[in-house]
């Protein structure tokens, strides 16, 4: 099983944070959200996964590349670099990386988490994971037939005609197959808004008789901007401290402080007269001073004081002294 994350994108409604960081890189309860993305498939697929191919903008440099496979690694598989320079849509992004589409894949776009606890039907051409929405206006949704096949894709439907939105996680039984297909778009020129898109690839393989079937998730997570970015990290701290895990490293030091779970303490923290939680994810090296903080992401190696945070996002190496309170700043930035 290979595993292609399509993620060049520049992040731009999460600025300033991805300024200096990729998206996929911002970190969620202490992993980046690529790689809590690929542990989680991981987790459904039950299958091993022999690579895992990261397509990515030129610009994100080597420190994130290296970063990537050893993402991959950590999971025993090869890490793949590819690179799309140009936003030509989703089918386009794809086939940047078409040497690896060989034998199943899954496609996994690198903004969005979920918790599923479904059997992967393998005998199906293709899985579509889709979640239960209340306003399917919004979304891409596919359509079921009696036998929970899929048998109709539409993008953002004005009358109601399913509430099962695509999350953007296919799996394919033949990554040979999608690749024709999607070849045959670039060499057709099939665009919409000037864009090469999927969901094309996807409506000539179903004409051509292919099995489609929905994966349905239990929780859909978004990680588009910074209010829901910061929502995210709570709702993982949740599901994370309900599973047991320990999210509190051994040697945070902590002087009259307070602690409120869940949250996520790394390592070399360092907490003086604050209550920290709940719903507050800190990274390494971060000190708190006299402040308290809830319902916060804050990456590493940043000093907060005299605070009082509430829906907040800090990036890393940055300094924060002073009275607001829902603040998103980005690396290296000081406000005192």
């Amino acid at each position: 099983m290979k595993i292609i994350v399509p993620m060049a994108g520049r992040g731009s409604r999460l600025r300033p944070h991805t300024l200096t960081v990729p998206k996929p890189l911002i970190p969620i309860a202490g992993k980046p959200i690529v790689h809590r993305l690929v542990e989680d498939i991981a987790g459904v697929i039950h299958q091993k996964i022999d690579e895992i191919a990261f397509i990515i903008h030129e610009d994100f440099g080597s420190h994130v590349e290296k970063d990537l496979v050893a993402i991959a690694e950590k999971l025993g598989a090869k890490g793949t670099i590819y690179y799309q320079n140009e936003a030509l849509g989703t089918a386009h992004a794809i086939m940047c990386a078409k040497e690896s589409m060989q034998g199943p894949i899954v496609v996994a776009y690198a903004d969005t988490l979920f918790r599923a606890d479904f059997t992967l039907d393998t005998t199906a051409d293709s899985v579509i994971w889709v979640k239960q929405v209340e306003d399917p206006s919004a979304f891409g949704v596919v359509q079921l037939n009696d036998n929970n096949q899929i048998v109709n894709f539409v993008e953002k439907p004005q009358t109601f005609v399913s509430d099962l939105a695509i999350i953007g996680i296919y799996y394919f039984k033949s990554g040979e197959t999608l690749r024709d297909e999607l070849q045959y778009l670039l060499d057709n020129n099939v665009v919409k808004g000037g864009e090469y898109q999927l969901t094309d690839g996807l409506e000539n393989m179903k004409v051509k008789g292919l099995k489609f079937v929905p994966g349905k998730v239990d929780e859909w997570m978004d990680c588009g901007n910074k209010n829901v970015t910061v929502e995210t990290n709570s709702r993982m701290l949740a599901f994370l401290n309900a599973d047991g895990e320990d999210l509190v490293d051994a040697h945070v030091k902590a002087e009259n402080s307070k602690i409120i779970p869940p949250c996520y303490i790394g390592p070399d923290v360092i907490l003086i007269n604050a209550t920290v939680g709940p719903n507050v994810s800190l990274g390494r090296g971060c000190h708190i001073i006299n402040s308290t903080v809830k319902n916060s992401l804050i990456q590493t190696h940043s000093k907060i004081r005299n605070a009082d945070l509430d829906n907040a996002m800090v990036g890393s190496h940055a300094t924060f002294d002073g009275k607001f309170t829902s603040i998103s700043i980005g690396d290296y930035s000081v406000l005192e």
